[in-house]
């Protein structure tokens, strides 16, 4: 890198972007200086870094990409960290973010990744097909019983922003009634048919066939889907987590799901979960090793560098960013 002078701005660019999309960015950035430092042979694999030499690090006053938390006393003059990920919580709880930066995430960008992931495993669940593919492996022909369906089942939907909002559309095209659970319920979320606060929670599982959680890590959302929800829950109910997966405690899972039609994870507590734990063996338990978003989808990439560009463009024109988490 060229020397730089004092007070001039310089954007470090991680994402692995393809020459045509470089070239937007530095059309994007105007007189700001951006330099690109990511591999574009990582498109289309779950391997994006953000790998910031150490000589760099002290020049950037911006960077796109998640950059390791133990890294961020090396950023000196950090002024802007855009994230590719919709969670920032490493970085706000690390107490390590510098003080007077700002931090977007590429909230917007995973709803339909998430929603439909989580939306299939609903409906292997619906179907029985987990346990018909336990029968195929053990060659075995036998008819599962009944199945459910979503034309008429109340689905309550934990967390109503992207993920949500994403998710309460595909079950409503199935016939779905929606009920959305957020901080103010008096804002409305596309999808969902009519909005609670938390404080009706307890009453609303008891009428869900489907619980669906989208919701972030907090100290508020730590364990609410406890045992005593739990146990409000329907016979035959479904309960599905694709937020963070400490919003259940998963202790009290197995004592309930004799009863539960079924149970899908995308997020554990732990992860990868534990080789102890007894909802490995659970028939009616459908894990998948947090997945659902990623880049699994193109679409999901194309959203995060079209977030990732307009803020460097406001970034270079001085103009108010989007997505902020923090500032």
């Amino acid at each position: 890198m060229t020397e730089m002078q004092l007070g001039e701005r310089l954007i470090v660019n991680c994402l692995p972007l393809t020459e045509a999309e470089r070239q937007s960015f530095l059309e994007a950035s105007g007189d700001v200086r951006q330099i690109f430092l990511a591999d574009p042979s990582r498109r289309g694999t779950m391997l994006w870094q953000a790998d910031v030499p150490h000589d760099i690090r002290g020049h950037a006053t911006a960077v796109i990409g998640n950059i390791e938390v133990d890294t961020l006393p090396d950023f000196i003059n950090l002024e802007w960290l855009q994230t590719w990920s919709a969670g920032v919580d490493r970085y706000l709880n690390s107490g390590a973010f510098p003080p007077d930066a700002v931090l977007t995430s590429a909230s917007g960008a995973y709803g339909q990744t998430v929603a439909e992931h989580m939306f299939a495993m609903l409906w292997a669940l619906m179907k029985n097909l987990p346990g018909y593919r336990d029968q195929q492996r053990a060659h075995e022909w036998n008819d599962l019983g009944r199945a459910a369906t979503l034309d008429g089942a109340t689905v309550v939907i934990l967390g109503t922003g992207d993920l949500g909002s994403h998710f309460a559309h595909l079950v409503k095209g199935c016939g779905a009634h929606t009920l959305g659970v957020r901080r103010d319920p008096s804002k409305s979320a596309d999808g969902i048919d009519a909005m609670y606060g938390f404080d009706a929670l307890d009453v609303l599982l008891t009428k869900a066939d489907v619980v669906a959680c989208f919701l972030p890590s907090s100290a508020d959302t730590h364990h609410l889907i406890d045992l005593h929800r739990l146990e409000l829950l329907r016979d035959g109910a479904i309960l599905l987590n694709g937020g963070r997966g400490d919003v259940l405690d998963e202790r009290s899972l197995p004592s309930q799901l004799h009863r539960l039609r079924g149970v899908g994870l995308d997020v554990t507590e732990a992860e990868p979960l534990p080789d102890d734990s007894p909802l490995w063996n659970e028939p009616n338990c459908l894990i998948t090793p947090h997945v659902a978003g990623g880049y699994h989808l193109e679409a999901t990439e194309r959203r995060i560098i079209d977030i990732a560009r307009e803020n460097v463009r406001r970034y270079a024109a001085g103009e108010p960013l989007r997505n902020v988490m923090r500032h």
